[in-house]
């Protein structure tokens, strides 16, 4: 007999508005949404769940993980299942992880070894980007065949020279690719080749604690390669997602993009809107804040950037680049900051975070859902299914706290890694219960799924594109 939940009394929020209305899943599905009380759902309900005083949104859609990812020599602590269950408590029902490619071996080598880190493992739901860092005829011919079976976007890079950069004549080649299979260029945009001058210069004067990362990565750099990546994306005619812009200075140029009508879209993540290089300590205790981009100086307005585009919508979605060490793997980078592998442990935060720009009046309930549930689904190719609560979708439901207050902890956070970026932050706003297609997996903040609930999905085109940001026509042959 098929499952029926009734989810009564919240208020329903989703990208286009909020009301109070009541959720009926049938299955794995939502089947109806109705005004509180207008039906007698309860009657034939298995569980009725009391969302009165909460909100009722769609499951988040992370778009941006690193789950088990093998960098400087060591892996991120997060395996697929202890990051997808920290995932799950804070909200996010769906990720899209970056399955990569080694400097000469294939694209299809790297799913398959990423295929067999998650199946029978993940809680969420989950789907693959594919990190392309070394591009020939070969790469290009396989980009069709992972595009026809539910791989739509292909991650490149102009950072880390001796492990992923891409030179522009492969960016231009891998752009004209996708444009031509109507798939998405996924861009890491900071200029490596300069940034590797800057990081040498510094340890050749002594510079070797943790901060120098953070100041050998200036902004300019990062908004130099925007301005070079949008332009080969309109020369190629491909749909670009900027990922983890960090910096006002690389916001602007994405949206320099946008205005002139091109598919340019900007991704940020929490970590730019709550943290600046004013909350890292001092010595090598700053190791636990190395990423890729770096932090910046909240005095110079990068964060207050940020939380406007969120706010305006030129900061199309927000996700994590959740890829974390422990600190045992930041000791790595001891008299060598280079050596720091890159990357921080947020997951299990997102939700809460981006729902202070709510609690503090900078956007809407609405806005929020649509920057952390909707657009995120939408850019993967997995909307209406994801990101949506509407009739036919998955019933990927999270029942949400707005006013409950707590503070964020290593000691009670569940991600694998052993402290806490966020150390004491405070934050209003809690998960409470979330349902995987139907299913209870979190219960009163509590996970109570199994590894393994979640299936993997076969991904389309950037909705986003075909909803009003249009293409220029390309310039030159997909070669």
């Amino acid at each position: 007999m098929t499952r029926r939940i009734l989810v009564r009394g919240g208020t329903v929020v989703t990208a286009a508005d909020s009301a109070p209305a009541d959720v009926l899943v049938v299955g794995e599905q939502v089947s109806a949404i109705a005004a509180p009380g207008a039906h007698e759902w309860a009657v034939d309900a298995d569980r009725v769940l009391d969302a009165t005083d909460r909100y009722v949104l769609p499951g988040g859609v992370d778009i941006h993980t690193h789950m088990e990812l093998p960098v400087s020599g060591t892996v991120s602590s997060d395996d697929f299942e202890t990051g997808s269950r920290a995932a799950l408590i804070g909200g996010t029902t769906t990720i899209v992880d970056y399955a990569g490619q080694e400097r000469g071996g294939s694209l299809r080598e790297g799913v398959r070894r990423w295929h067999k880190r998650a199946e029978g493992r993940t809680c969420t739901d989950y789907g693959f980007h594919i990190m392309v860092t070394d591009v020939h005829d070969g790469t290009l011919e396989e980009m069709a065949a992972l595009v026809a079976e539910g791989i739509s976007s292909f991650k490149l890079f102009t950072a880390y020279p001796d492990t992923n950069y891409c030179d522009d004549a492969q960016i231009l080649r891998a752009m004209q690719r996708a444009a031509a299979l109507d798939a998405t260029i996924m861009m890491h945009a900071e200029n490596g080749i300069a940034i590797d001058v800057l990081r040498d210069q510094a340890i050749a004067r002594g510079e070797t604690e943790p901060i120098h990362h953070l100041t050998s990565r200036p902004p300019s750099l990062e908004a130099e390669a925007v301005h070079r990546v949008v332009a080969l994306a309109e020369v190629a005619g491909c749909s670009l997602v900027i990922v983890h812009i960090s910096s006002a200075d690389a916001a602007w140029a994405a949206a320099e993009g946008r205005v002139r009508g091109l598919p340019v879209f900007a991704e940020t993540c929490p970590q730019y809107l709550v943290l600046g290089i004013e909350d890292v300590p001092d010595g090598f205790e700053a190791a636990k804040f190395v990423c890729s981009p770096p932090l910046r100086w909240r005095r110079d307005g990068h964060q207050e950037a940020l939380w406007e585009g969120v706010a305006s919508g030129r900061v199309d979605v927000v996700a994590t680049d959740h890829c974390p060490f422990t600190w045992q793997q930041k000791e790595a980078g001891r008299g060598d900051f280079r050596r720091i592998p890159n990357g921080l442990g947020v997951i299990e935060h997102r939700l809460d975070l981006v729902h202070q720009g709510v609690v503090d009046g900078r956007f809407s309930a609405s806005r929020w859902v649509e920057a952390c549930c909707t657009r995120p689904a939408k850019l993967a190719g997995l909307y209406p299914r994801k990101g949506s609560l509407a009739p036919g979708g998955d019933a990927d439901i999270v029942i949400y706290d707005p006013g409950a207050q707590r503070r964020l902890s290593a000691a009670s956070h569940h991600m694998r890694v052993d402290y806490s970026v966020f150390e004491g932050l405070a934050v209003t706003g809690a998960v409470e219960t979330v349902l995987l297609r139907g299913q209870v997996v979190v219960d009163n903040g509590e996970h109570v799924g199994s590894p393994g609930d979640g299936h993997y999905l076969p991904r389309g085109p950037n909705a986003l594109v075909a909803s009003g940001v249009a293409a220029k026509p390309a310039l030159g042959p997909a070669t």
